[in-house]
């Protein structure tokens, strides 16, 4: 006789994920997570198995969520430097404004993180690293084609750098930066590779 789950999954887990996003996975612990979804650690552990485990899933739907749909909407965008600062003005509000704020992003939080060192977690977070540095490299080279970028600018270069910025963003909305600052950072990067 099959298992019978008297909760559902889905929503159980998209409560961790906001548990995990907005407090981290070390400051979360198993009864936290038991009171937010309503769902008993025994059925929990049946589910998904050990608060890693639980972690690993949170990291995978958040990635399915919200990583993915915004670097592929980013990479087909044709606008070129348009788009790379919309990408960035957009972030900024998300991080700063709304009922995300001051959350971060669980993946720039979970490079932070102790768990970071399980080779699972790892290795989606450089799978999502790259998704996001593909993003921006195809984005950018459609800037070039467009003659959008300072004369001598590789677009694979900028890519990294880029990626390495939206982290920043990421990071520092955390601590209640101030988003015209954030802004205004973003902007004058993007002006030393704009023709």
């Amino acid at each position: 006789m099959p298992d019978i789950k008297h909760f559902d999954p889905d929503a159980a887990l998209e409560a961790v994920v906001r548990l995990f996003w907005e407090r981290g996975v070390t400051a979360t612990g198993i009864q936290e997570v038991v009171d937010r979804t309503g769902v008993s650690r025994s059925s929990l552990y049946a589910t998904f198995g050990g608060k890693q485990d639980l972690y690993l899933a949170a990291l995978r739907r958040y990635v399915e969520q919200w990583s993915r749909p915004a670097f592929a909407r980013l990479a087909a965008d044709p606008r070129g430097l348009p788009a790379v600062t919309e990408f960035f003005t957009e972030l900024i509000r998300l991080r700063c404004h709304g009922p995300y704020a001051r959350w971060g992003c669980l993946i720039a939080n979970a490079h932070t993180g102790p768990s970071s060192a399980d080779p699972a977690v790892r290795q989606l977070l450089e799978e999502h690293h790259q998704s996001l540095v593909d993003a921006l490299r195809s984005v950018l080279h459609t800037a070039a084609a467009h003659d959008q970028l300072a004369s001598g600018t590789d677009p694979d270069a900028v890519a990294g750098l880029l990626a390495l910025l939206a982290y920043g963003v990421n990071l520092r909305s955390r601590t209640g930066a101030d988003p015209a600052a954030l802004e205004a950072t973003v902007m004058g990067a993007l002006a030393l590779y704009a023709k």
